[in-house]
């Protein structure tokens, strides 16, 4: 298989500094893509360390390193511990996730996760999945467009552009992105087309991919993986999921206030390390689509937690 060109990694030597790895300590990989913060962690690792990846995209395999430290499964992240456990791994040392969508992804016109290409709506992550952005955008029902493109785009305007695709699909179905972006012109401003429609773009991929149910079913797993002093590194790109991050970290939940104890001490599954960390002027020089970047590090406190959904 021929290996496919990615982006960048992202803050590689901040992302896998957090990691404080030991060079015989097992880590997890969950978004491999094309393999940059793998190749650096195994580059920290002794020759008894190990390293295990996650990445749902079936292209991502193409770039897969010929290390006998080295395992990548093909599945998303949201079933970590499932998979982990089926190869006999129950803790490790650390795990390191970039949320971002990869540069590949966006290039690959037939993948139609760009506004740039005309190609057929489809913004699936993996291959396998059963929705696609045509399922989303001409089968979902008015309300459930704009519930879509409100929570996950932040768009002020999302009833009148979920209203505007009803109207142009009942005209014909919305097959391609240039359809899509034809049938949402009007609601564009001037001189803010690109960014808008990006919002487009993001809520549909977003709701095709289920990214924030993955990203909190992966989040609420960590705790159980991990040992006391077991680091997190987490790379966001959008409020969205930046807000789940930040918030896991510091209560060890979405929702509510962190539990506490009877003397009042707090009951977090993690603490926070170190300061939020983003791209410094030479990366974003070199690369501009690091801009948005966040990393966030926490680490394993002793708070038992128990985790109980299903690794069968």
């Amino acid at each position: 298989m021929t290996e496919m060109k990615y982006h960048k990694p992202v803050l590689l030597r901040e992302s896998v500094d957090g990691l404080a790895i030991r060079e015989d300590g097992t880590y997890v990989d969950v978004t491999f893509g094309g393999g940059g913060h793998s190749r650096e962690i195994l580059g920290r690792l002794g020759p008894k360390g190990r390293l295990i990846a996650f990445d749902q995209d079936e292209e991502a395999l193409a770039n897969k390193p010929e290390d006998e430290r080295f395992l990548l499964i093909g599945e998303n992240f949201r079933y970590i511990r499932q998979f982990l456990k089926f190869y006999g791994i129950l803790k490790v040392d650390g795990i390191l996730a970039d949320f971002g969508v990869s540069s590949h992804q966006f290039d690959r016109a037939e993948r139609g996760f760009s506004t740039r290409f005309d190609a057929g709506l489809d913004m699936r992550m993996s291959r396998r999945a059963e929705i696609t952005a045509r399922d989303v955008v001409n089968t979902y029902s008015f309300e459930k467009l704009r519930s879509v493109l409100q929570r996950y785009g932040e768009l002020r305007s999302a009833g009148k552009i979920a209203g505007e695709l009803v109207r142009a699909r009942d005209k014909a179905s919305i097959q391609t992105t240039y359809g899509l972006n034809e049938a949402v012109s009007a609601f564009l401003p001037r001189g803010k087309e690109n960014k808008v429609l990006a919002r487009i773009y993001q809520a549909i991929r977003m709701e095709v991919n289920q990214e924030l149910a993955a990203l909190e079913a992966f989040l609420q797993q960590t705790a159980a993986l991990l040992p006391t002093g077991g680091r997190l590194s987490l790379i966001s790109y959008h409020s969205l999921e930046d807000r789940l991050v930040k918030r896991f970290i510091r209560t060890g939940k979405f929702e509510g206030e962190v539990d506490k104890d009877f003397y009042g001490n707090p009951l977090a599954p993690f603490r926070k390390v170190g300061k939020l960390i983003v791209p410094g002027d030479d990366e974003l020089e070199e690369n501009p689509r690091a801009r948005s970047a966040k990393l966030r590090i926490a680490e394993r406190t002793d708070i038992e937690t128990t985790d109980t959904r299903s690794v069968n």
